[in-house]
């Protein structure tokens, strides 16, 4: 059976060289909310924890604040959280994909006839 056509958006924002937002970060941003943690989100991701840990240091790099913060060990082991400043780059990236995709909707529609059936 022949799969069905399907677009996924890749937006990128480049700081310099650098990659300071893409797909791959907001969904361990959002992975993070859902797991608590940097290495259960990771897993989640099927990605490595230092991966994971890098993505999130450049992230927190690349904005005025960071995007999220740990907490070390305990009895429970550490946790991460997504700060304010995440959540507002989380909303406003799903926002842009979702303005993006309907602003481009019957151009994407003609480009999916396209294909080969």
């Amino acid at each position: 059976m022949p799969a069905t056509p399907a677009l996924k958006f890749r937006i990128r924002i480049s700081k310099g060289d650098d990659i300071a937002v893409g797909p791959g970060k907001i969904a361990l941003l959002e992975a993070i909310i859902d797991t608590g943690s940097i290495t259960a989100a990771a897993k989640h991701l099927g990605m490595s924890y230092r991966r994971a840990w890098l993505l999130v240091d450049a992230m927190n790099h690349a904005f005025a604040s960071p995007v999220a913060e740990t907490a070390k060990g305990g009895p429970l082991g550490g946790r991460t959280v997504i700060t304010p400043l995440g959540e507002e780059v989380i909303r406003r990236y799903r926002t842009i994909e979702a303005i993006a995709g309907s602003a481009a909707r019957a151009e994407i529609a003609s480009l999916l006839k396209l294909l080969r059936a």
